[in-house]
This record gives structure tokens, C-alpha cells and sequence, in this order.
């Protein structure tokens, strides 16, 4: 590995990535080269060499930047996971690859949803590393964990089937609902790629303190431990907890068959965080089997809503496929203390936990 120093100037040109921007730009002083293997949340200065799908970069304050041609951006390396974008990993070594995330993340794509462009090639420079010439990490700069002492506030997790069912929309409006009731909430984005979008509206929803990921370290949760996961969720929710918010709304991204939120889904960490589910689809098909594999891990489902409450007739199926609540933006919005009256009738009735080997088998054929 070749460590030299890097112009300041040079840094101040290049374009920063919403991913990084919770580092500490003042600590960067070295270029790392050669025979490296990056690693998740190493920060790369890297070379645009022709734009495709992504021809815009989020930077730090989300505003989207155009590239072009030559231009050098800094980014952080990660994994991604997207059925209607790309499938991404981490490469080997510091060969060209791709910008397989409009938010910051340097993959090489392996493959593509067919209505993708080909994804955007970038040749990495090479690491970004401190004055001792140690690689700079996104990690170094997460919250520590903590622990919260105090009655954990009314949480409600938003999961779905798959990608664009409609999460982020069902969490944002949930959010307005509780904040029109007079509570303070909480948000939290526990899984995904690496983003502004997400959080900003739920910001704009009226949260007072929107966490994701990021803040743990990790610029996405694609190929992360169940147990990494799991931290992001105690770190995040305790740090909301301490926020001194009245509800918690939290986002899991992708559907319950994706290997990350099937373990984290179906863990008994999950099953004592959160008070209630709310679960997004597409379909009546989707709401019926997603319902049957949430209550089959005796987690509290509240209601569905998601992309198929945009449909009346679409509506109209799922009324007659399940036995729930189906609940729209509009009554998300004025019905949400509707939600804790059911969260309170749930928790009269405590369910017999299942016997840990069937939670294993079921959450080991979920996950293959």
C-alpha cells in the first residue's frame, strides 16, 4: 500500500456524497493506494468516467448534483441490495467498478433491474485515509452505543413486501397522524441503501429526531450480521428513547423474503422492541401471505396499508383476504390513535411464545 499526501484543494473540488457526511472532512490528509481490499464505509475519492443510471450524486445536504465526465467524488464502498435498481457488491480491490447508489456507494454491479440504464463506471483513485495514513471509515464517526433507562416509548415498525410497496409513504403519514394527535415521535430508517429521501419526509411528516443506519456506522445494511442489525436497531431506538419522544416509528426496507429483514423480522431482539406492526403491500395476495408470516412469529399486526390502498378495487380484494384493518394515507393521518388503541388491546392478550427450534426452521426456509 502506497500512502501519500492529498492536495486540500483537490478534496474542496470534489463532489461529497450523502453517505459520508457525518465524517469529519478535517481529518482527511492521506490517498491510499495500491493493493488494497476495501471494506464497508471506506471512504473513496474516485474518477467519474461515463455516467449511466445515475447521473446525479446526493450530496451532503441531498441536494442532487449533476456529474460529468472526469469529474472526482467521494464516496464510501458498500454493498447494495435493490430488486427494481441493482444488486452490488464490495470488490476485491481498488479496480474500476461502479457508483451503484445515487447516495454514495462504490460496488461492483452485478446485475440489474431491465428497465436499469447500465450502471454509472467510476475508477477509484483510492482510499481516504487520516494523518498516520489509517483508512477513514463512515464508522468512526457513528453514535456510540448506549443504553436507555426509561419506559420505551410506543413503538410501531412499517415492513412490507417488497421494495416501493409503500413503507416509507405508510410511516411518513403515521408520523403526521401521531404528531396531529400532540405527540412527540421519533423515526428511525433501520435498513436499506444509504439515502436522504426517506428520512427528509419523514422529517417533513413532522418527526422531531429522524435516525438511520448511517448514523450507526453503516452506509447500507446489505450482506450485515444479524447481529449488526440488531445493534442498529437497540442504538437507534435508545437513542430516540432518550430523545424523550411519545411513539417511535420505525422503517424496515425491502420485503420480509430479503435475508437481512427476514432475520431481523423474525428475531426475538424485534419481537421486544416494538409494540405493533403495520404492513405495507401491494396486493391482497401480498397482504394475506405477509400477514400469515408476521403472525406466525406472534408479532402484534395492526393493519395494512401500502400501495394497495391507492386502488379501491385493489382495497376491496384485500378486505375480503384478510381480517385486519386496512388503513390509507388519509386515515393514517386522522385515525393513527386508532393504532394505540389496538397496540393496548393487544398487549392485554400475551401469546404463547413458539418453541425456539420451529423459529429457526421457519426464519432458516425464509431465508434461503
Amino acid at each position: 500500500m502506497n500512502i501519500s499526501e492529498i492536495e486540500l484543494n483537490r478534496l474542496a473540488k470534489a463532489k461529497i456524497a450523502y453517505t459520508t457526511r457525518h465524517v469529519d472532512l478535517n481529518a482527511i490528509a492521506t490517498l491510499l493506494t495500491g493493493e488494497i481490499k476495501p471494506e464497508c464505509g471506506d471512504l473513496v475519492l474516485a474518477r467519474v468516467d461515463e455516467t449511466g443510471q445515475h447521473e446525479r450524486l446526493e450530496l451532503c445536504d441531498s441536494r442532487k448534483a449533476i456529474m460529468f465526465p472526469g469529474d472526482e467524488i467521494v464516496i464510501c464502498y458498500g454493498n447494495r441490495y435493490a430488486p427494481d435498481q441493482f444488486e452490488a457488491e464490495i470488490p476485491e480491490d481498488l479496480s474500476p467498478c461502479n457508483l451503484a447508489a445515487a447516495g454514495g456507494i462504490a460496488a461492483k454491479v452485478l446485475s440489474g433491474h431491465v428497465k436499469m440504464k447500465p450502471p454509472t463506471a467510476i475508477t477509484p483513485i483510492g482510499l481516504l485515509g487520516d494523518q498516520q495514513g489509517k483508512r477513514i471509515n463512515i464508522a468512526d464517526w457513528a453514535l456510540p452505543p448506549t443504553s436507555y433507562i426509561g419506559q420505551r416509548p410506543c413503538t410501531i415498525a412499517v415492513v412490507g413486501t417488497s421494495m416501493n410497496s409503500g413503507k416509507t409513504t405508510t410511516a411518513a403519514n403515521l408520523i403526521k397522524g401521531l404528531v396531529n394527535a400532540g405527540m412527540k415521535v421519533g423515526a428511525a430508517k433501520i435498513t436499506g441503501t444509504g439515502a436522504g429521501g426517506d428520512i427528509w419526509l419523514m422529517r417533513d411528516a413532522g418527526a422531531s429526531l429522524v435516525l438511520d443506519f448511517t448514523h450507526a456506522g453503516f452506509p447500507s445494511t446489505y450482506r450485515v450480521t444479524p447481529q449488526q442489525i440488531e445493534g442498529i436497531l437497540d442504538t437507534l431506538t435508545n437513542y430516540l428513547g432518550a430523545e424523550g419522544v411519545d411513539a417511535i416509528v420505525l422503517e424496515v426496507a425491502d420485503g420480509l423474503y430479503q435475508q437481512e429483514t427476514s432475520a431481523l423480522v423474525s428475531s426475538v431482539a424485534f419481537r421486544e422492541a416494538i409494540d405493533g406492526v403495520l404492513f405495507a403491500t401491494g396486493s391482497a395476495l401480498g397482504a394475506a401471505a405477509g400477514i400469515e408470516w408476521l403472525q406466525s412469529f406472534n408479532l402484534p399486526v395492526l393493519a395494512v396499508s401500502g400501495l394497495v390502498t391507492a386502488s379501491p378495487l385493489a382495497t376491496r380484494e384485500t378486505e375480503k383476504a384478510i381480517n385486519l384493518p386496512i388503513f390509507d394515507i388519509q386515515m393514517l393521518r386522522e385515525q393513527a390513535t386508532d393504532l394505540l388503541e389496538s397496540i393496548k388491546a393487544t398487549q392485554l392478550v400475551v401469546p404463547s411464545p413458539r418453541p425456539l427450534s420451529d423459529l429457526m426452521l421457519t426464519q432458516q426456509v425464509s431465508t434461503n
